[in-house]
């Protein structure tokens, strides 16, 4: 046989052979052998082909013996529509999902389940793409937006842009809206692709342009919940602030130890408290102590299912959307100072060096000695601030500083990307865009959290069969997107070091140092997190690459994170001996929680970008410093240095020349004067308009 032979002419024969065989299954050696590939190196292209089609999942596996697996034609996934009008389908337990195109979308709406056929691929085309065929369940029954009278009826123009028709409301069904109304609509039919769904209006949340109902509607329009069923509400009401005494002597009591919480100024839902002494041995003792949700909030109780269904509590810019009831986020689980509350207590000692030497997770009963914010325990760690818990605050300091450089070392990468807050006036108008200071203190409460997450973690993962349970999995960085980024980067002047075609923590640890500190640090930090994977909830535990960690979970945020009070409670019915749930049941509560924690994250980043682009609708007709962030054929994108927002200069108004997007260098470049507009470039802009309903910003170069 001739040594000239394509990966694609293997591919073809390695199917065509399964496939006349039927159900028939072949060992490697004897694939091999049929299509008479004897030659070595045809050999070896022949197997790296093989191994590549066994995980691309085109054909079947039996064992170590391969099979023909029928390609479906047609599928079952979720859609998710861009707000130009196109869309993709995610697909279970596939990597790649489908584009679908505008006309190809029927009658589905964002967020639905349906059933896809999928198209044949052009030639040279690695995506691939489909038309949808049925919708099998709506992902949504109402939705948020402005009420517009139209006299007998009325459409609704929803808010989220990925749902593209307005909803048509009888008259009958307004509920006492008026024009320009904020509201929530239900969507009760929706059967033809070329009219509008039908519904009625549920709540009126207010007059549009009350900055208010803005952030309240933005969120309400991207899945969040608010307030609270009846039902839960008065099963929060019938929890006892007091500790039953036979619940206080059943458990280890920490109430002597200097117990502390350290937390934003106004924080009022304390999950975690420390507590850190030096130990004869030269150790050092670490406790972290987190609320006990688990011990109030009981399996299928209404506040069970209903902080499921929330999955996450949310921080928006101007409120906290709590995934339980105050009286428990706020009172009686918060860890507050001079009251006795319940723990779930990681006690861990750790070496000068760093190293976990041994550790006990149980139930205890502690009493907070002091409440600190950021900005006090920072000032204490600077010498600045006298306290009577001054030396345990600053012991915590010097260990947690050990902690982050023991991780850099081995290998978690460094994303320090700096957080935005937006002040308010009384009537939640805003005055001004600040970036948070993230200080020495904050790193000290992160370090130990990442401590028992991990020795919580290890906990389970350790036995020679570890039971079901909840881990927070990273997965490796997809080699494409990081090609992307290293391409991307060079635009800047920087260069990324590639090894097999992906990055190492390492490498990408050097490029975030280098770029720290400069002008486009925030952009070229934001490109690396973007092509990153997503970190998720996921039984199968294949460690946390942004972190380093083999082993980790979320433990330590129960009162606003529903995955840690599902670690709680397998940690403690694995203490005592309980069957561990069925696997794939908590593969599909995890599922959940990853997707409520995305609508949770979309919402806080959104609610902090309306009231930026509400800020800069202010300063209309101002200029700003800014860097080019990206550039296409439409125009350039550029990041405003003051208050990291994004804005646009339109190439329809770029009228000083005619310019060509050159697509190689990702640059914008003038036929008659030559000037050039790439990512990198540090700019000046005025701004010519804001718009809040849509979070977009029209800039104009000054030069």
């Amino acid at each position: 046989m001739s040594k000239k032979i394509s990966r694609r002419q293997i591919r073809r024969d390695i199917l065509r052979l399964l496939k006349n065989h039927g159900h028939k299954s072949f060992r490697p050696k004897e694939i091999a052998k049929q299509l008479n590939y004897r030659d070595n190196a045809v050999y070896r292209l022949f197997r790296d082909v093989l191994a590549e089609m066994d995980e691309q999942q085109l054909i079947g596996k039996k064992g170590n013996q391969y099979t023909y697996k029928p390609r479906p034609t047609k599928l079952v996934g979720t859609l998710h529509v861009h707000p130009h009008g196109f869309g993709f389908i995610d697909i279970p337990d596939q990597d790649e999902d489908l584009f679908v195109r505008a006309r190809n979308m029927r009658n589905a709406l964002d967020g639905d389940t349906v059933l896809v056929g999928i198209a044949a691929p052009k030639r040279g085309e690695s995506r691939r793409e489909g038309e949808i065929l049925a919708v099998k369940k709506r992902g949504r029954s109402q939705a948020v937006g402005t009420f517009q009278y139209k006299g007998h009826f009325a459409f609704v123009v929803p808010d989220d842009q990925r749902l593209r028709h307005d909803i048509y409301v009888p008259r009958e069904a307004f509920q006492g809206a008026v024009q320009d109304d904020k509201v929530v609509v239900s969507i009760d039919q929706f059967d033809d692709a070329f009219s509008s769904p039908e519904g009625r209006i549920l709540e009126v949340l207010g007059k549009a342009s009350d900055p208010d109902v803005q952030v309240l509607s933005l969120a309400l329009s991207m899945d969040v919940k608010a307030g609270f069923p009846e039902e839960v509400t008065q099963e929060a009401a019938r929890i006892p602030f007091k500790i039953p005494k036979e619940e206080l002597d059943r458990r280890r009591d920490l109430r002597q130890h200097s117990v502390f919480t350290i937390d934003p100024v106004d924080a009022k839902d304390f999950d975690d408290a420390l507590h850190i002494q030096q130990l004869d041995t030269g150790n050092i003792e670490v406790g972290v102590h987190i609320a006990d949700v688990s011990h109030y909030v009981r399996p299928d109780s209404a506040l069970d299912k209903e902080a499921y269904e929330r999955g996450t509590s949310v921080y928006l810019v101007d409120r906290v959307i709590p995934m339980l009831p105050e009286k428990l986020s706020n009172q009686v689980c918060s860890l507050r100072p001079k009251e006795d509350k319940l723990a779930y207590s990681c006690i861990m000692e750790v070496s000068p060096r760093g190293a976990v030497k041994g550790y006990k997770i149980v139930e205890t009963v502690i009493h907070s000695q002091a409440r600190f914010t950021y900005e006090e325990a920072q000032a204490i760690l600077e010498g600045t601030l006298e306290h009577p818990l001054a030396t345990e605050v600053k012991l915590a300091g010097d260990l947690a500083q050990t902690l982050t450089n023991k991780r850099m070392r081995e290998g978690s990468v460094d994303f320090d990307l700096p957080e935005i807050r937006v002040l308010l006036d009384e009537k939640g108008h805003a005055t001004q865009v600040v970036r948070k200071e993230r200080m020495a203190s904050n790193r000290l409460v992160e370090e130990f959290m990442l401590l028992a997450n991990r020795t919580v973690a290890h906990h389970i993962n350790k036995r020679k069969k570890a039971p079901a349970f909840v881990y927070r999995v990273h997965g490796t960085p997809d080699g494409e997107r990081i090609r992307q980024l290293a391409q991307y980067i060079k635009s800047f002047g920087y260069q990324l070091r590639l090894t097999k075609e992906n990055v190492t923590s390492k490498d990408l640890n050097t490029l975030l140092g280098h770029v720290k500190g400069t002008q486009e640090a925030f952009v070229i930090e934001n490109a690396a997190l973007r092509a990153m994977a997503k970190a998720k909830y996921d039984v199968e535990n294949i460690g946390h690459y942004g972190l380093g960690f083999r082993d980790y979970t979320h433990f330590t945020s129960p009162i606003r994170r529903y995955p840690d009070l599902m670690a709680h409670r397998l940690l403690k019915g694995y203490a005592t001996g309980k069957m561990p749930p069925e696997a794939d049941i908590l593969k599909a509560q995890c599922q959940h929680c990853s997707e409520r924690e995305k609508a949770a994250v979309d919402a806080e980043r959104e609610s902090v970008k309306l009231k930026q682009v509400e800020y800069i609708r202010d300063h209309v007709g101002d200029s700003f410093n800014g860097v080019v962030t990206g550039v296409t054929k439409f125009g350039v994108f550029v990041e405003l240095a003051d208050v990291l927002v994004e804005g646009m200069v339109h190439v329809r108004d770029m009228d000083d020349d005619f310019y060509v997007y050159d697509e190689s260098t990702y640059s914008l470049v003038g036929d008659y004067t030559g000037a050039t507009y790439r990512p990198g470039d540090k700019v000046e802009v005025k701004v010519i308009a804001a718009r809040v309903e849509t979070r977009e910003i029209d800039l104009l170069f000054t030069e």
